[in-house]
């Protein structure tokens, strides 16, 4: 045992062993820094916001900074110009190494087509919620005498009617024509003259008119729904009183059903 270590004390020994000792040193000097170089050890770039920036402008940002960029996706925003960033990844303000790849997400040059929808008979709220879920945009509301309030009657496109299923640009805006609850202001006065009294207020509640005065002369009294219509008013042969506006009473004039008769056969 003494003779192996006294040995390993020789000079000879000792230097191969310093040696190698040194060796291994310098080797991990060496290879720390070759990595430190190779990795840019402690050198980050801070990622650019360039969302709703202009392509040229983006682009220009990450090459500014030793950045690699790359379109990875698009989708479409009337309100930003063709190719403008809208997302990107890694996110602004990322810490990374220089020459990494920026993930880009553009606008696309021209609007996608997505089919018309049908919204005939919804209402507002529903088809407002049925065109955002298409990425289609309410226009003008256009509105109409109708008694369904806020009910679809039309939709239109560019000034036209615009069928279900129909190729429309995404994002484009669709005008709807709606009904105002109240449906039309002024109707014509219908024709009561030789119908019974109660004929008339049939034919007027269909008209969504009420039955105003109604004077019986002598010989209808004891006969007053069976009694006939032989004068009205409003008059509809004339042309100031032909439309009246809705829910107003026409008054009518009645006699008796043979009386009626009588009078049209001498009029003969």
């Amino acid at each position: 045992m003494n003779k192996i270590w006294n040995y390993i004390r020789t000079r000879h020994v000792l230097y191969h062993l310093g040696g190698a000792v040194l060796f291994y040193v310098l080797s991990v000097l060496v290879f720390a820094l070759f990595v430190k170089s190779y990795t840019k050890h402690g050198q980050s770039v801070t990622v650019p916001d360039l969302r709703g920036k202009t392509y040229s402008v983006a682009t220009n940002m990450i090459e500014s900074r030793n950045l690699n960029y790359k379109i990875a996706d698009s989708s479409y925003d009337r309100k930003l110009s063709p190719l403008a960033v809208m997302d990107q990844n890694p996110r602004p303000n990322t810490k990374v190494k220089e020459s990494r790849t920026i993930y880009l997400t553009v606008n696309s040059r021209k609007a996608p087509h997505v089919k018309m929808p049908d919204l005939k008979d919804a209402s507002l709220k529903q088809a407002t919620m049925i065109l955002e879920s298409y990425k289609l945009n309410v226009g003008k509301l256009i509105y109409k005498p109708d008694l369904a309030k806020n009910v679809v009657l039309d939709q239109l496109y560019k000034g036209k009617t615009i069928a279900a299923g129909a190729e429309i640009q995404k994002g484009a805006s669709v005008d709807l024509t709606l009904g105002d609850g109240l449906g039309e202001t002024e109707i014509e006065v219908p024709h009561l003259i030789g119908l019974s009294l109660r004929e008339a207020k049939f034919v007027l509640e269909g008209s969504l008119l009420s039955l105003g005065a109604v004077v019986h002369d002598d010989l209808s009294r004891g006969d007053s729904l069976e009694a006939i219509v032989y004068q009205q008013r409003p008059d509809p042969n004339m042309s100031e009183t032909r439309t009246v506006n809705i829910g107003d009473g026409v008054d009518v004039f009645v006699t008796s059903k043979s009386h009626y008769s009588d009078a049209a056969e001498d009029n003969e």
